[in-house]
């Protein structure tokens, strides 16, 4: 069974952080390399990081399946629409239907909101999420490039899904 729960304590962001580092190092090391991966990860996704964006208005939520943690979110509301910052489930859960049903909740999510639209922003090598989200309904904006600091840059590809 599929549970979407709020992560909002302490504890939450913890495990949030744990899973961070085994899906970001599996999954983005290939595409951007080691040290970006652990710069990335202490910055943005380390269980300090995520209560101070919690507190600058993003919601984060764990996917739990069969009440292990197996994935998690992070939205923020704009003013026009529904911003998807993160949306990942461990490779061993993937095909049990969790990032379909996280994508779920993120559409009713932004309609409850009275947003027309979700946006995200996806590295422009990483082709299977990309195809993914394609078959989600997003449509490929155009290039978008951060600068994140330390002399790394988020080289990615900004997509919007139109409710």
């Amino acid at each position: 069974m599929i549970e979407i729960a709020p992560a909002i304590t302490k504890p939450d962001f913890t495990c949030v952080e744990e899973l961070a580092n085994t899906i970001w190092r599996k999954h983005y090391i290939p595409i951007v390399g080691e040290s970006q991966v652990s710069y990335m990860l202490d910055k943005f996704q380390s269980a300090d990081a995520i209560e101070g964006q919690v507190n600058a208005g993003y919601e984060y939520f764990l996917l739990n399946y069969n009440q292990k943690a197996a994935g998690y979110i992070s939205i923020k509301r704009e003013e026009n629409a529904l911003f998807l910052s993160k949306l990942y489930v461990l490779s061993s859960y993937r095909g049990k239907k969790i990032g379909k049903k996280g994508m779920q909740f993120i559409e009713e999510k932004a309609k409850r909101y009275g947003l027309k639209c979700i946006r995200l922003t996806v590295n422009i090598h990483n082709t299977n999420s990309i195809k993914a989200y394609e078959k989600l309904g997003f449509v490929n904006s155009g290039p978008t490039v951060a600068d994140i600091g330390n002399g790394y840059i988020m080289d990615d590809y900004l997509m919007v899904k139109t409710l």
